[in-house]
């Protein structure tokens, strides 16, 4: 590595600003009292029957307390009189196979135990019909049997493609209990095609299976539930639109729109269904769509310990460190990108030994004239963007934009094995 670190050694790095950015601060306190209020008017909770088996949907994004959320779902389904059970919902994710998706939840304290009734999981799937260009609509096999089916999930601007139905209800019903093999069908003609056939697989299975309600969960720019929306079924293809519109007012955004050099602590499925979202970062896996923010060099630092090796998004940055590559579990991280066809994301990009030289290579190839004039900024990740830090010629960039900055400029601080050491709380 002689060469690569003589090259990059005398690479300067800026000094940096530690800031905070404000986002809504309102959130749901007493998610049980919010839950049950909500379920209590709807008809479809109404009809619940003694003795019914009832499949509550469980996902693999990590959704602030989405434990509580779930656990409340099936205490009121048992008050009822009522048998609930729950059915990982997660399209390809935990490696496509049944025990992946089982310990998937197990690191968002979604257990038999913790939720008081089982969880079936299986990547069995049953065929329930077809949409209009033909594509078969598959659905989860014990969810199939249930007497009726309750979709949790959070509704939010997806990572991969745009439309009036992106992550949500809708997408629940099409990619989470179509389990790797729908999803797989669904993603066979890329992302351009996914906002019609997400429509359109909700729509048939709103149409075939006794889905019951479906509970919207939205979250604010610090990642706490701001939101809850219980629906019944009817109401599900017009309000998720207008859900949708209020989760985009939430989404947390970088407060600048160009930077030369982005550093991001972490990554990862617990975080984002591309490691980190593309909403944030401009990066998008397809040329269908993108958004105004232009960030030349990305470096990744780390994966989070959730993603249990999935390292989906890496292929989205073009530095990562030693430490994060070594963490990469194939296993787990391709099949998503041979169900969804993206395998920009899975791509593994230039490895440098320690954190330090990821910034100071994204520093060296982010085309400037003088290094001195860089724009960097640092994140903990996609999800947690209220502390950051900039270089100090963003200052007034931030100042402007209602960004409050912390103390006094200061170098970039590493340990002595080249490891980050920034306070992101």
């Amino acid at each position: 590595m002689g060469f690569i670190e003589d090259t990059l050694r005398p690479v300067p790095l800026p000094k940096i600003l530690k800031a905070e950015q404000e986002f809504d601060r309102s959130e749901i306190e007493d998610l049980p009292a919010c839950i049950r209020g909500q379920l209590e008017q709807l008809s479809g909770f109404q009809g619940i029957q003694e003795g019914q088996r009832i499949a509550v949907t469980a996902g693999s994004r990590a959704i602030d307390r989405i434990d509580i959320v779930l656990r409340c779902v099936v205490d009121l389904v048992k008050q009822k009189g009522a048998k609930p059970f729950l059915v990982p919902a997660m399209g390809s994710h935990g490696g496509a196979t049944a025990e992946g998706q089982l310990n998937y939840l197990r690191t968002l304290n979604i257990t038999e135990e913790s939720m008081g009734a089982p969880i079936l999981s299986s990547m069995e799937v049953d065929l329930i019909g077809t949409i209009a260009d033909g594509r078969p609509v598959y659905f989860d096999h014990y969810a199939n049997q249930a007497d009726g089916v309750v979709l949790v999930n959070r509704i939010k601007a997806h990572t991969s493609f745009k439309g009036p139905y992106e992550s949500g209800l809708l997408k629940m019903m099409a990619i989470g209990l179509g389990k790797q093999k729908g999803a797989q069908n669904y993603h066979k003609t890329g992302f351009r095609e996914m906002p019609r056939i997400i429509q359109e697989v909700g729509k048939e299975v709103l149409r075939r299976k006794p889905i019951l309600f479906g509970i919207g969960l939205i979250e604010n720019g610090y990642g706490r539930l701001t939101k809850i929306a219980a629906l019944n079924p009817e109401e599900i293809v017009e309000k998720e639109r207008e859900l949708l519109a209020f989760a985009n007012s939430q989404l947390p955004k970088l407060f600048f729109r160009q930077a030369d050099a982005l550093l991001i602590r972490e990554i990862g499925k617990d975080i984002s269904g591309t490691g980190m979202d593309s909403n944030v970062t401009g990066r998008f896996n397809n040329p269908y769509f993108h958004n105004e923010t232009e960030i030349t060099k990305i470096g990744i630092l780390d994966l989070t310990e959730k993603t249990k090796g999935n390292a989906n998004g890496v292929g989205m940055a073009d530095f990562i460190s030693q430490r994060c590559y070594e963490k990469i579990k194939l296993d787990q991280t391709y099949p998503n990108a041979l169900t969804s066809t993206t395998v920009l994301t899975v791509k593994i990009p230039m490895i440098l030994n320690t954190d330090e030289m990821v910034a100071r290579a994204a520093v060296k190839t982010c085309n400037i004239m003088d290094f001195k004039d860089v724009r960097l900024a640092l994140i903990q990740n996609t999800k947690n963007m209220k502390t950051l830090y900039i270089s100090e010629n963003m200052a007034d960039e931030a100042e402007r934009a209602g960004v409050k900055i912390l103390g006094e400029a200061r170098e970039i601080p590493f340990d002595e094995n080249g490891a980050l050491e920034l306070d992101f709380e």
